[in-house]
């Protein structure tokens, strides 16, 4: 490994604007993607504890939200996680690589070609993450909300029917984030915010390093071979194959969801515990983070806190394949 860690690329002074695109441009296409599946997991970690399961799995979910709701409902809440997408990424890159250029004036190389620190990397990435999960919680709050929607009140799997929509119209984004501020404030969106910032600072540290080190093995791997870029000089993350970008992008993206994924259980459970109890009047006590987490624990186990985890590392393994191939190749094309 420690010959790998040498061709590992110094952070260059990108500007934060391109960062912004690069990151906004990657999020949009791998939220798209993603989507139907994180619907089908927050649909899993949120069901009642003190209520038959309604789902038997990830594969029953999505078929009973598809015979219910149609095709269409496999994409509900989806314009939350688009905007919360290009802020998460523009965020998440901006920081990480401006926070690199901090720590190399601040801890300055033996020269500018030398390598970035591994210690500097997952600084910079779990600082990031730490950032940009007070970004995240509003949007996973109001996306949330909207993913169970159609489950509340619906029959459970013991029943002959099927879930079926309301006639009643359901919330959109603006009414509901206008309940939450109604109700609780402007500091209600922030809801579930413990959970998310555990899982963003240790996810995005996972996230970015497993990435970096794949990425130096795979130019490391070249050049021993021999091979040099198009520009005659010693390979670089640039001149990686679309498969080689998006293997290291892949095994980062089930490294961040599986490191510190019962945060993301509990957060969930916490963000839909209203509308699921039928609490749509006043506050009434709610549960803490550890409450919730003892709670589910006790409830199902160690396997009620990794509920919707394999879906999770499923859909989290091309959706970062595809962000950090499309970050990366418009990095490589206008710098």
């Amino acid at each position: 490994m420690d010959a790998e860690l040498q061709h590992l690329e110094p952070a260059g002074a990108k500007s934060p604007i391109k960062d912004i695109l690069y990151g906004s441009a990657a999020g949009i296409v791998s939220k798209l993607f993603e989507h139907p599946l994180d619907l089908v997991k927050v649909r899993l970690q949120s069901q009642p504890l003190d209520q038959p399961l309604k789902f038997n799995g990830p594969v029953d979910c999505m078929i009973q939200t598809f015979k219910g709701e149609g095709l269409k409902g496999l994409w509900r809440g989806v314009s939350m996680p688009i905007g919360g997408a290009m802020a998460e990424n523009a965020t998440l890159f901006v920081v990480y690589n401006q926070t690199q250029a901090l720590l190399r004036r601040l801890d300055p190389p033996a020269s500018p070609s030398s390598p970035t620190p591994i210690s500097h990397l997952a600084f910079a990435a779990a600082f990031a993450g730490t950032c940009t999960s007070f970004v995240l919680t509003p949007v996973e709050l109001v996306k949330c909300k909207m993913q169970v929607q159609n489950i509340v009140n619906s029959p459970s799997p013991s029943s002959s029917s099927t879930p079926s929509t309301s006639a009643t119209p359901k919330a959109g984004p603006v009414a509901i984030t206008r309940q939450i501020i109604a109700r609780d404030g402007i500091k209600g969106l922030w809801l579930g915010q413990t959970g998310t910032v555990i899982r963003e600072t240790g996810g995005s540290a996972a996230w970015f390093t497993t990435f970096e080190l794949l990425s130096a093995w795979f130019v490391a791997r070249r050049q021993q071979r021999g091979e040099t870029s198009k520009s005659g000089g010693p390979v670089t993350k640039g001149d990686l194959s679309a498969l080689e970008l998006m293997a290291s992008g892949a095994a980062a993206g089930v490294a961040y969801n599986c490191v510190l994924f019962p945060a993301d259980c509990i957060k969930s459970t916490i963000q839909t515990e209203d509308e699921l109890r039928g609490l749509t009047g006043g506050v009434g006590e709610r549960r803490t983070f550890m409450q919730v987490g003892r709670d589910i624990y006790r409830a199902r186990g160690i396997r009620g806190l990794y509920s919707g985890c394999g879906l999770t590392a499923l859909r989290a393994a091309p959706s970062s394949a595809l962000i950090f191939y499309i970050y990366s190749r418009l990095e490589s094309i206008f710098g």
